[in-house]
């Protein structure tokens, strides 16, 4: 079996068509351009991101609700759900 390299589902082949194709849209000029315009983006997309989790823990430590409590049930139940899937796919892969 012959492995490939993907990304985000996609394989090396494909990004390198997606790149042929945008070079072939918007010339070699203009891909920096549009690549620090996606890096502005996702910096603020970012900042905001980290600006809204700190307002969440900031209004969280206000108002004295214990989150580790919480974490530890949400953490117990994961852990639950993991082991039930664990269990019924290990007898399918059996039957494979």
């Amino acid at each position: 079996m012959i492995l490939q390299t993907t990304f985000l589902f996609i394989g090396a082949t494909e990004v390198m068509f997606i790149l042929f194709v945008v070079v072939m849209l918007f010339g070699a000029d203009k891909i920096p351009e549009i690549a620090r315009g996606l890096g502005k983006g996702m910096r603020t997309l970012k900042d905001a991101t980290n600006d809204l989790k700190s307002e969440i823990t900031k209004s969280v430590d206000d108002t004295g609700i214990n989150t580790s409590e919480y974490t530890k049930e949400i953490t117990e139940q994961i852990q639950e759900i993991k082991d039930e899937v664990e269990d019924s796919l290990g007898s399918v892969k059996r039957k494979l």
